[in-house]
């Protein structure tokens, strides 16, 4: 196992054990307080402040959901620092050929559902804390934590309901520790400066029913949606110098004409990731095209997923100033400790970021450890890109805050 020590000659090996912790506990999302409940304790034994944040979205999932919040406050004026991370998984798949909850180690990887997306981030912010709150006695500003839920979910109301308590209205930068590194592939140390946006939509088609035997005498609405689907690919995106391209993914497809009906009603849903410049307008702008260049003989309805909220509706894409000063001390701080220049890159999918990098005033750094298979089987985080995580975490915080 790789050693890493921040100035001080602090000894980091505890967050693979913390880790090891959070994936024994089953959290997928919408199922989230057992972790919770020991997230809370944890830091509450090392003197750490925190308190459990409890939250209901009443309108579409009727979700009673939690989320550990603390706050390391000086009293003095100074930086104010977000700190953010999930605590819930995706459902588990099969074919996992290592026990997903036990947190096996093999070399430096650490195996088990959620070890990088994102219990691994979560283990990096936790012992961090821990080391600031043993080790810094004098120092400004404050340190906000969140360790939410339903980031896995359809709308991050985790997240949501840490924006929309006002506990980051006056937050200066925020780190997000999902796997920068294992996300994009690029070698760590990783700083993802934005991400692309996204929204979930349908397109629903409105045929003529008839007798199977006599399809010519009504409109297949099944029929009518593959011509849709087929025209997709000539779709022409714009391009975002720092994000790239958007796309639009069929998830999901609906019709039936029962035994021997010509289907009158089909659905093709999707996910539309963005870019900026993209909004919901050019969206059913571009889909009204590709119906028309379809040839589409029967009716059809636009509609965006019903959400808790406005602000819930969409994760809107962001980007970062590489220049920002938030940003090229986290650059410093990162090649310092680990000894290897940063390598900087966007995120191509969705998460709690977007929320951070867009509704509140400040930048949103995502920054994390590398690993492979998310969301998938046998997935698994590296130890030494952990525990350099926290390394890099903890110097960063003396750094801004103890000037």
């Amino acid at each position: 196992m790789k050693k890493i020590n921040s100035p001080g000659n602090v000894d980091f090996d505890e967050v693979v054990s913390v880790l090891k912790d959070l994936i024994g506990i089953e959290s997928p999302y919408f199922h989230e307080s057992e972790i919770m409940d020991y997230v809370s304790k944890w830091l509450s034994f090392w003197d750490i402040p925190n308190y459990i944040q409890e939250y209901h979205e009443e309108k579409v999932t009727n979700f009673k959901g939690k989320n550990v919040i603390s706050i390391i406050d000086s009293g003095k004026q100074g930086p104010t620092v977000y700190l953010n991370g999930h605590l819930d998984t995706v459902l588990l798949c099969s074919g996992w050929t290592k026990d997903p909850y036990k947190g096996e180690i093999e070399g430096d990887r650490i195996y088990g559902l959620g070890a990088l997306d994102m219990k691994g981030g979560c283990a990096t912010i936790m012992v961090a804390l821990k080391l600031f709150r043993m080790n810094v006695k004098v120092f400004t500003g404050k340190i906000i934590t969140s360790f939410v839920s339903d980031e896995e979910g359809p709308y991050g109301l985790g997240s949501d309901a840490v924006i929309e308590a006002g506990l980051t209205d006056n937050v200066d930068v925020s780190i997000v520790t999902e796997p920068s590194a294992g996300f994009t592939k690029a070698s760590f140390p990783c700083l993802c400066l934005g991400a692309r946006g996204g929204y979930g939509l349908s397109v629903e088609f409105f045929g003529k029913s008839a007798h199977a035997a006599t399809p010519e005498l009504g409109i297949n609405a099944a029929v009518e949606a593959a011509k849709m689907m087929v025209c997709l690919s000539e779709i022409s995106y714009i391009e975002d110098p720092w994000l790239g391209k958007g796309n639009l993914c069929v998830v999901k497809v609906e019709s039936d004409g029962g035994a021997c009906s010509v289907p009158d009603y089909a659905r093709v849903q999707f996910f539309r990731h963005t870019v900026s410049g993209e909004t919901k307008q050019t969206i059913i702008d571009e889909l009204d095209d590709t119906i028309k260049r379809a040839g589409i003989c029967c009716g059809y309805k636009i509609s965006f997923r019903e959400a808790p909220s406005a602000d819930t509706e969409a994760f809107l894409p962001y980007t970062v100033d590489e220049q920002n000063p938030y940003v090229k001390l986290l650059k410093t701080t990162a090649c310092e400790v680990t000894g290897t220049e940063p390598s900087v890159s966007y995120f191509q999918s969705i998460g709690d970021f977007n929320y951070l990098g867009t509704r509140i005033d400040a930048p949103c750094i995502i920054f994390g450890a590398e690993g492979e298979k998310y969301h998938g089987t046998d997935e698994y985080v590296t130890i030494s890109s952990l525990t350099q995580t926290t390394a890099v975490l903890y110097d960063y915080l003396k750094r801004l805050l103890c000037q």
